[in-house]
């Protein structure tokens, strides 16, 4: 079991950048998949990006590439969510999550099982 906890969320304004930290507590992330997911009030929890940790390989939903990038720090055992050219249908609790997905399942709610409690990203003017 990995704990998660999920910071740097707040109120920003459209085309500002936030950046998102996930530390894992109890292990490491070594071995996993390390996914990033969002979730707005009524909708379903969508994918944003992932890192295996194990090769950096990185995934990213189309709705974010070119905007948002993942990166690792292995010493502080931390994921992060760099967020740019934030927009308004960017609001929403953000999510880190792990799992040990193939790769055709990185993208997919169901391969991950181990769940941070969120932070929320408020984009607005």
């Amino acid at each position: 079991q990995v704990d998660l906890v999920e910071s740097g969320g707040g109120l920003v304004q459209p085309g500002d950048s936030r950046r998102l930290s996930c530390v894992a507590s109890g292990r490491s992330f070594s071995g996993y998949t390390v996914g990033w997911f969002r979730q707005t009030p009524g909708k379903e929890r969508e994918f944003v990006s992932g890192i295996r940790w194990s090769t950096g390989a990185t995934y990213f939903a189309g709705s974010v590439k070119g905007r948002f990038s993942i990166s690792k720090d292995s010493a502080k055992n931390t994921v992060y969510l760099q967020l740019n050219d934030l927009k308004p249908e960017d609001t929403a609790v953000y999510y880190c999550a792990t799992g040990r997905p193939i790769t055709s399942e990185a993208t997919k709610e169901r391969a991950y099982y181990n769940w941070g409690q969120g932070t929320l990203v408020t984009v607005s003017s």
